[in-house]
């Protein structure tokens, strides 16, 4: 059964109402002789239900600095007085105790030892442990609860509950949006200068007809050429990028309100006759809220 410190087992106790004992740190322990016998240092729990099983109290300069654990089932606390009480607790149980210094050598043996020093303290009442032999692989803290239950009409107590509204966000697809492509065909037009050459004849009447070489003339055969070109037009097609399409998201944030009936406990004290009853915590309370 292991135990653990009550910060680790539950960060936010302070924050939150652990049945009315997360604040006793500091608190002043008297024995039934109204002796101080030291002050509440930590709080022990048990880590797999985080029930209460042992105050952890330093004695101080007592009996130099030592720590002992105490049974939350024989603690009686005054938040009025800021104090704890126990019933049947003597100083010398208190030097017979086993010295708490790491929380790792608390074992069966371990919590036998503190055990055995408190069941006197509780033989004679109606929560008194059972007779029978002690079992390190059947026990239980029901075994003893006299020692870890707090079910005395001293220890009594009332819870009040509150309803708080817890928002949630749940991510649901609302749609889809599909980005294609598609080929579409047109006539396109395209002008296209081109250059033919052509020959052009002249005939011309020569001013003076005496030919000076009689020789060249009237000879057959004789020829003139020249060659013709003209341009034609070539038309082919070539893919180039029109233009570029990124497809991304973005997120917009937007806030939703609710509002809701929220329903909340709050005390109602009936007193009869000449009864004292404390109000200090309660007002701290509401003033803390």
């Amino acid at each position: 059964m292991p135990l653990v410190k009550l910060a680790d087992f539950y960060p936010e106790h302070r924050d939150a109402d652990t049945d009315g004992r997360s604040d006793i740190k500091g608190f002043d322990v008297y024995t039934q002789a109204d002796e101080k016998v030291g002050s509440i240092d930590d709080i022990l729990v048990d880590d797999q239900t985080g029930r209460i099983r042992y105050l952890v109290v330093d004695t101080g300069f007592w009996i130099f600095g030592k720590k002992v654990l105490l049974p939350i089932g024989l603690a009686n606390i005054s938040y009025s007085d800021r104090r704890i009480n126990v019933k049947g607790l003597t100083k010398q149980q208190v030097q017979d105790l086993p010295n708490f210094d790491e929380l790792d050598k608390v074992d069966y043996d371990y919590e036998e030892q503190v055990r055995g020093t408190y069941r006197p303290n509780v033989m004679n009442t109606a929560t008194a442990p059972s007779t029978t032999a002690y079992d390190r692989n059947t026990y239980s803290y029901d075994r003893d609860p006299g020692l870890y239950h707090l079910n005395e009409q001293n220890h009594q107590s009332l819870k009040l509950y509150e309803e708080r509204l817890v928002a949630n966000k749940q991510r649901q697809k609302t749609g889809e949006v599909s980005v294609g492509k598609h080929v579409e065909t047109e006539t396109a037009r395209v002008a296209v200068p081109i250059e033919k050459e052509r020959v052009v004849i002249e005939r011309t009447t020569p001013t003076s007809g005496a030919v000076s070489n009689a020789a060249d003339a009237f000879q057959e055969g004789e020829v003139a050429r020249m060659e013709v070109y003209e341009e034609t037009p070539e038309v082919r097609k070539e893919a180039f990028v029109r233009e570029e399409v990124r497809v991304k998201k973005v997120v917009e944030q937007d806030t939703v309100e609710a509002d809701e009936t929220v329903r909340r406990e709050e005390l109602d004290l009936d007193t009869e006759g000449r009864s004292a009853v404390d109000r200090n915590r309660d007002q701290n309370r509401n003033r803390n809220r």
